[in-house]
């Protein structure tokens, strides 16, 4: 089975970070204050998608500054690499050693989950992903679509595992079973409206959908 995997909030836990450095690039705009849990809403859509969604009626010049002060700020901030959720690195070696290929669809840039990788020492450890700059945003299909075409495998042996909304009308769009996680960006309640297979309070759960 193909499992693909969003990075952040399902992976790692990064919310805090992404939050924070979102706030600090607010403030370095002098744009409106927007709360925390609007922020956590957005997380999941691609960069420009998620800025476009908060202030609505920002400039594109001004949409990209604050996009360039949020980058400057997690850089900044991610000399601290985030910690893995607790049981990922073990089940994934568990599906790895079961045979599945693993595969990441985030709405990271190439460069951001490619720095955090190299930080884990994983380069190589996923057999394929996708990035937000190389495809369109979730809830798009594209880079489930993309990933399912270059394993050669239909939509029924996958699944998607994710902590957002957009992960799961991802998924859906794909017509790819999916496996919503609920300690990251988005809660139970908005998850189970998209029915994915089921919706875990810990990543080692996952092994029972699998």
């Amino acid at each position: 089975m193909l499992l693909v995997f969003d990075w952040d909030g399902t992976l790692m836990d990064s919310m805090a970070k992404i939050v924070g450095c979102m706030q600090l690039a607010i403030k370095d705009m002098q744009l409106p204050a927007s709360d925390d849990a609007t922020i956590k809403a957005i997380i999941g859509l691609s960069l420009p998608v998620a800025i476009q969604q908060l202030y609505p009626k920002l400039s594109l010049a001004d949409g990209q500054r604050l996009s360039q002060a949020y980058v400057a700020h997690f850089k900044e901030a991610d000399q601290q690499p985030c910690a893995l959720y607790p049981d990922v690195e073990r089940v994934l070696a568990q599906l790895r050693e079961c045979g599945h290929s693993l595969a990441v669809a985030t709405s990271k840039s190439r460069k951001g989950l490619t720095q955090v990788l190299s930080n884990l020492g994983w380069q190589d450890y996923f057999d394929a992903s996708r990035c937000a700059d190389e495809a369109r945003s979730k809830p798009d299909p594209l880079m489930l679509n993309q990933l399912l075409a270059e394993f050669s495998v239909p939509p029924q042996q996958a699944l998607m595992v994710g902590d957002t909304e957009y992960d799961l009308k991802m998924a859906a769009n794909a017509s790819v079973a999916s496996v919503a996680v609920s300690y990251g960006a988005h809660g139970r309640r908005s998850l189970l409206q998209h029915q994915p297979l089921a919706c875990i309070d810990s990543f080692a759960e996952l092994l029972a959908w699998v």
